[in-house]
Parts: structure tokens; C-alpha cells; sequence
């Protein structure tokens, strides 16, 4: 799975230099440092441990994380192409006023050319729409190329079994992740990954290196869901508090997944304590 907070990284450094230059006062360039690190991201507090329903010996960390990524290399073996929509929405609150923009986008991947995308509407802030938003699609465009630097695996991070948990009302392994380089495009935090599937089902995170002075704390929560059996983006919320005032949030709605050709779903076996 392509890390939310690594797809919006790249672009996001441009985007930030170029608001800060046609606008020079310093309420919009607090605003744009806001924004910057709610796309370092597709989300670490403390959940409440329920047991895993299962007759199986609890796996260890390594072989949770080894069947995860057997998971996720079968995966992207087997979805070829799907398209999907998704609504973006942008708030930023601070100094008395408050700053929205929002877009309706229509995604298409393929897995031999990465991911297109087309705006299908947009309203409020347009310096937020173009500069902000539309780069961020490209930046993720690209990241859909090459996901190796900043994806979920024993190579970009350290992981340590929390315990037992559910998400909804599905078993599931919480993990502590913690990225082995600090980087602006990694994160650091708590994930839960299904207990039958072995894919990531949830993520409260937060950047592993913080991009800007202004910034004070961003957390990122991301959801998964299974789709003809598929585990595919839900839902993605960041907020971001600046140091002086202000927070600034951003939505993720991913909705009406279609999958161009029939897909074959597959199944993980499930990671078990003897091997």
C-alpha cells in the first residue's frame, strides 16, 4: 500500500514556495505551512485491547509484517486496473477567518502506467485548487511509478507488536511503525493489519520528521476498505495545529471503486506462530 503521507510530499514543497510568493502577508504564509504537512499523506493513540477470535498462537511482529507484504506483492500482482471518485476538502481556521477549498476527482490506475487523474469539479479558494490540491494529484501521480522509498515494509521501517484490537468488527494486529531514516515522507506511529486478511485495515500516524517551524503536531488518521477483495483507501482525515494559531484540516472520501476488468480476488493465508 502507497503511504498517504509519502504521495503528497513531493509536490507539496513547490506548492508552498509558490502560495508564499503571490501572497506576502503573514497570515497566508502560516497557511501554507499548515497545509503542507496534512499531504504528507492517503494516521497514535492507545486503543483498547480486545483478544483476536482466533484458535491460532499469535504471531510475532516478523511474520505479521512478512505476511503483509506477501499480501501487498500479491496484490499489486493481481489488480490490473480500477477507476474510483474521491472528494477533497481543505479547512484552515485561524486569525479570525476561514479558508475552504474542495474537489471532486475521478481516478484511474493501471497497473502497467500508475495512476491518472481528472478534476470533475472544484469551488472556494483557488490558489488553494491549483496550487495546493492539483499538484498534490501530481505528485501522486508520480509516486504511483515508484512506491519502493516510501513503502510499508521491514526495508523503510521498524515494527513492534502492540497487541490485539478490532477495526469495525474485524480482528486485527496493532503495530507500532517506526520509519529506520527519519524523512518528511515517512511516518511514525500505530497501523492495524486484519487478523484473516493480513492487509492494513487502519492508521493513526503522524510525519517522522517535521517539514516546518510552524509546525506544532499533524496527525494523520487513514482507513482501508475491502472491495471484491481488494483492500483499497476509505477514508483519509489530517489536522495540523500551527505554533502561532490556527489549525488546518483536510479531507479524503475515496467512493465508487470499479474495477475495469473482473478481478480475481485472493485471499492471504493467515499468519500464524508456527511456521
Amino acid at each position: 500500500m502507497a503511504p498517504i503521507t509519502g504521495t503528497f510530499g513531493r509536490s507539496f514543497g513547490i506548492s508552498a514556495r509558490l502560495l508564499a510568493e503571490q501572497v506576502c502577508t503573514k497570515q497566508a504564509s502560516l497557511l501554507v505551512w499548515a497545509l503542507a504537512t496534512i499531504f504528507f499523506a492517503p494516521s497514535a493513540f492507545p486503543q483498547a485491547e480486545v483478544a483476536v477470535e482466533t484458535s491460532m498462537q499469535t504471531p510475532t511482529a516478523a511474520q505479521i509484517i512478512e505476511q503483509m507484504q506477501r499480501h501487498d506483492e500479491q496484490q499489486a500482482r493481481t489488480l490490473q486496473a480500477y477507476e474510483g471518485l474521491r472528494h477533497y476538502s481543505v479547512v484552515y481556521r485561524g486569525f479570525s477567518r476561514t479558508i475552504t477549498a474542495s474537489m471532486v476527482v475521478e481516478v484511474h490506475y493501471d497497473a502497467s502506467s500508475g495512476k491518472t487523474f481528472r478534476v470533475i469539479s472544484q469551488e472556494g479558494a483557488v490558489m488553494l485548487c491549483e496550487k495546493v490540491l492539483k499538484r498534490a494529484l501530481d505528485s501522486e501521480r508520480e509516486a504511483s511509478l515508484d512506491r519502493s522509498s516510501t513503502a510499508l515494509n521491514s526495508a523503510n521501517y521498524k515494527f513492534q507488536l502492540v497487541g490485539s484490537d478490532r477495526v469495525g468488527d474485524r480482528p486485527a494486529y496493532a503495530l507500532s511503525v517506526e520509519p529506520i531514516s527519519p524523512s518528511k515522507f515517512l511516518y511514525k506511529g500505530k497501523i492495524w493489519v486484519d487478523a484473516a486478511e493480513l492487509a492494513v485495515a487502519k492508521m493513526e500516524v503522524q510525519p517522522a520528521k517535521n517539514p516546518s517551524f510552524w509546525i506544532s503536531r499533524t496527525l494523520i488518521h487513514h482507513t482501508n476498505q475491502m472491495t471484491n477483495g481488494f483492500w483499497l483507501p476509505e477514508q483519509n482525515r489530517s489536522e495540523t495545529k500551527v505554533r502561532i494559531g490556527g489549525t488546518a484540516t483536510m479531507s479524503i472520501d475515496y467512493q465508487s471503486y470499479r474495477f475495469t476488468a473482473q478481478p480475481e480476488s485472493f485471499t492471504t493465508p493467515p499468519a500464524s506462530g508456527s511456521r
